[in-house]
């Protein structure tokens, strides 16, 4: 831990009209807590610091752990009124993706407040919601009441990177904290989304498995005025063509199935007839994370190779993401051996399970009733999300967990493409009703 934060909070002048939870999520955003990945890092030291003392002055006693330098997880538990029910963990990452300031109307870590949205790098992934954990939780403590039953509530690093220096590190070392719970709760669930008209919330209940490789094509160094047919970065560049551009086929899930379904009744189309893809596409913004839930993808993300305009490199390299549906890793990776053959040797960098829970039981109902008692008219549905979360993780030690970050948004805001985007940003008024909605269902679960 440092001894002063590099990143100042909030200053009083700052604060004035703006509830709790946009302070708190506007200081997180001004700590750079940029994750560039395979163990480079700018650290979430100050953040972890600074949600300690949130939690302090709460009256709880956070644990902090440190994996690598800088690389800092805090976890407390919340005494709940039912001590006979299994706990609940209730968790966010303090690391984001980078941000390139060239590309960004604000300063990405700036925590700008304009339009009636807060902006910057994590206003959505995921600093929003761990500043709607900080203020829910304090409601409850700060009205001499506790939550329903214990709660673990956990602030982690490098989610950014698999969770290899956050949760996973803390579910392989210390498991001890998470006694006793059965259940999470966390990101990219419980926002809003609209279909023709109509608001409605999607419900996260599951998350495709990740599986990122790295694909290195080897050839001859040469002067870059030769005939060299066999050039590594020709070889990767075909490879990366072949794989970005593969067509992989329709496959619902139980998930998805019901997805369909539902989005048909609500739409008034009809799947088998327009078929699943046409039927997200009718979704709007929705689709940005839906569509890709329907199959396997595999996008090429970065490309490195040689180191002088007239040198033929020996060695060229390329980074896959790869997004399978839950169990057909294996499948997948042959696959992808199959389509670039034998010449471009595969790396399998990292790699983690996909989650898929049933939409039912106790907490689903709990979640669908908080939601529909602050919007009454507005549906739930579930969703298997495209990208991961620290569930994973949690997974290992059978604790269940979805994504419930509840957000009420305007039907024109793009939220998907918020995700690792340019101009990330979220409606203040949004916040205020995460806050609620999150407080009022760890009161009464």
């Amino acid at each position: 831990m440092t001894d002063e934060l590099r990143t100042p909070a909030s200053t009083p002048d700052e604060t004035v009209g703006l509830d709790e939870t946009a302070v708190i999520a506007r200081d997180l955003i001004r700590f750079d807590t940029t994750n560039y990945g395979e163990g480079r890092s700018n650290g979430e030291a100050d953040a972890a610091e600074y949600v300690e003392a949130k939690l302090a002055e709460l009256g709880l006693r956070p644990q902090v752990f440190e994996s690598d330098p800088g690389r800092v997880s805090v976890v407390s538990r919340v005494e709940g009124a039912d001590p006979s029910k299994p706990a609940l963990v209730v968790h966010g990452h303090l690391d984001v993706v980078p941000a390139d300031p060239r590309n960004w109307t604000v300063d990405p870590f700036g925590g700008e407040i304009k339009d009636g949205l807060l902006w910057g790098r994590g206003a959505v992934d995921m600093k929003n919601m761990d500043a709607m954990i900080l203020t829910a939780v304090g409601d409850i403590l700060n009205a001499g009441e506790r939550p329903a039953r214990d709660l673990v509530v956990a602030f982690f690093a490098d989610e950014e990177d698999g969770g290899r220096r956050g949760s996973h590190h803390l579910v392989d070392n210390h498991p001890e904290l998470f006694a006793g719970a059965t259940e999470a709760i966390s990101e990219v669930g419980g926002y809003s989304i609209d279909l023709a008209g109509r608001r409605a919330y999607l419900l996260q209940t599951g998350e495709k498995s990740l599986v990122w490789i790295k694909l290195i094509a080897r050839g001859r160094a040469a002067h870059g005025s030769r005939l060299i047919r066999d050039n590594a970065i020709t070889k990767l560049a075909e490879a990366v063509v072949t794989i970005g551009r593969e067509e992989w086929p329709l496959q619902l899930t139980a998930t998805t199935m019901r997805l369909i379904g539902e989005l048909g009744r609500l739409l008034d189309v009809d799947p088998q007839r327009i078929g699943p893809d046409e039927v997200v596409i009718r979704t709007g913004t929705a689709a940005g994370f839906i569509l890709a839930t329907l199959r396997t993808t595999t996008n090429p993300t970065v490309l490195e190779a040689g180191y002088k305009h007239n040198v033929i490199p020996d060695t060229a390299e390329a980074l896959i993401d790869i997004r399978t549906l839950p169990g057909e890793e294996d499948a997948v990776l042959a696959r992808v051996r199959e389509l670039i053959g034998d010449d471009v040797e595969i790396q399998v960098m990292h790699r983690d399970i996909g989650l898929e829970a049933e939409f039912g039981g106790g907490l689903v109902d709990a979640i669908t009733g908080t939601l529909q008692r602050h919007d009454p008219e507005a549906p739930v549905l579930p969703y298997l999300l495209s990208g991961g979360t620290d569930n994973k993780a949690l997974s290992k030690l059978g604790i269940t967990g979805y994504g419930f970050a509840p957000l009420r948004l305007p039907a024109d805001l793009d939220f998907p493409g918020m995700f690792h985007g340019v101009d990330e940003r979220v409606p203040l008024d949004a916040l205020v009703f995460g806050r609620t909605v999150l407080r009022d269902l760890l009161r009464s679960y």
